[in-house]
């Protein structure tokens, strides 16, 4: 009987890694709020753990910054250089761990992080953001 246990653990152990590395959740926009500020309980159960969007890389700020928006719709503009631009409701501060390589504003990225919520200054941009990935990582669909 020992025998057999020990076949049937080692037959499973080439599973364990990608179980130890499972793919992050997948949030979408309309999952962030059910109305105004208020949280859907999915996103609220979701904080603190690593979640994947997909959506657009608003224009950055500037060269050199280690965050971007992500949005639900493309915008050609940044929404801080221009006072006309309507900033949409449904964003989410996406901060990386090297300078953003700008990808252009029409082409659908996924962004995955640790998904974060409630208000949060950044010190050095002042930038205030309620919902956010940190450490995200990104790439062009």
């Amino acid at each position: 009987m020992l025998r057999r246990q020990f076949l049937t653990a080692a037959a499973a152990l080439p599973f364990l890694p990608r179980l130890a590395h499972a793919a992050p959740e997948q949030l979408k926009f309309r999952d962030l709020y059910k109305r105004g500020r208020d949280l859907t309980e999915r996103a609220q159960s979701l904080t603190g753990q690593r979640v994947e969007m997909v959506g657009y890389m608003a224009p950055p700020l500037k060269p050199e910054i280690s965050f971007f928006v992500l949005t639900k719709l493309p915008m050609s503009v940044c929404p801080f250089c221009e006072t006309e631009a309507q900033w949409p409701d449904d964003i989410v501060l996406a901060l990386t761990d090297r300078p953003v390589e700008p990808v252009r504003y029409t082409d659908l990225i996924r962004a995955s992080g640790t998904f974060e919520t409630g208000f949060e200054t950044d010190p050095e941009t002042g930038f205030v953001s309620f919902v956010r990935l940190r450490g995200t990582s990104y790439e062009r669909l």
